[in-house]
């Protein structure tokens, strides 16, 4: 297809080296992109150069600081968020460009088809612990992060669109031990976000959480459509809160 004129496409990665060039040779659609590069210390430079040069590259503790900076550099009326670990699919790219001809919204949701390895899991996913869907195509200004560490609060300007039909690709773990992995790195950031607030919230209400999280997950998103895969994500969505509460209570600042 043509270039969408109006649509910059950014990506922002830190050390995606495995699979930055694969996101990126999805996103020759856009009339331009831009990738911001988190203290990169791998091969991550090299591959953008490859697909453009408009390339950022800094360091930011912050995940929505970054973002944030991403967003700042693009010179398109419309901006197109996309992750590494994140592939357009030639009918999404068709969608995005009749979207960015001819919507009168600020902004849009993008449905998110998750992978945990070859696996599409499509049911149970929230509460913190993934995404069925996001506002990834936007008007430059509609839409901003928050200044938290992991799961940054967004602010949006404007009007909301009909979500798009077609689907991103999102692979987001590469099995459980991964998806294990990715609860710890998650907890550790919010328990120093807790920590720094001044209200880590109690023991009590957290545990309390394990529950209901579990049960929205399982029960109101059909986790339990998904088998064990649907488990394991209420599982981590319930231990969440509990584990960021006692990581922000018990261990040892860093």
């Amino acid at each position: 297809m043509s270039r969408v004129a109006g649509l910059s496409a950014l990506v922002v990665a830190h050390n995606e080296a495995a699979q930055l060039a694969q996101c990126l040779e999805r996103l020759g659609f856009a009339g331009e992109l831009v990738v911001v590069l988190d203290r990169c210390t791998d091969a991550s430079a090299e591959i953008a150069r490859r697909f453009t040069n408009r390339i950022v590259e800094g360091g930011w503790e912050r995940e929505g600081d970054r973002r944030n900076t991403g967003i700042a550099a693009c010179a398109g009326p419309w901006v197109l968020e996309v992750d590494a670990d994140e592939r357009v699919t030639p009918v999404l790219a068709e969608e995005i460009g009749r979207v960015v001809a001819g919507s009168q919204a600020d902004f849009h949701d993008i449905p998110v088809d998750n992978y945990i390895g070859s696996r599409l899991v499509r049911w149970g996913w929230g509460a913190s612990f993934g995404k069925s869907a996001y506002a990834g195509l936007f008007r430059k200004g509609a839409k901003s992060w928050g200044n938290d560490r992991v799961h940054p609060k967004l602010a949006f300007t404007g009007t909301r669109g009909p979500a798009l039909t077609s689907r991103i690709e999102h692979y987001v773990d590469r099995n459980l031990s991964d998806m294990l992995q990715r609860l710890d790195r998650y907890t550790t950031a919010r328990a120093r976000d807790l920590r720094e607030s001044g209200e880590i919230g109690s023991y009590g209400h957290n545990i309390r959480r394990i529950v209901s999280r579990f049960w929205k997950c399982y029960v109101g998103r059909k986790g339990y459509r998904e088998g064990p895969y649907g488990f394991m994500i209420a599982l981590c969505a319930g231990l969440y809160p509990i584990l960021s509460y006692l990581k922000a209570r018990l261990d040892e600042q860093p």
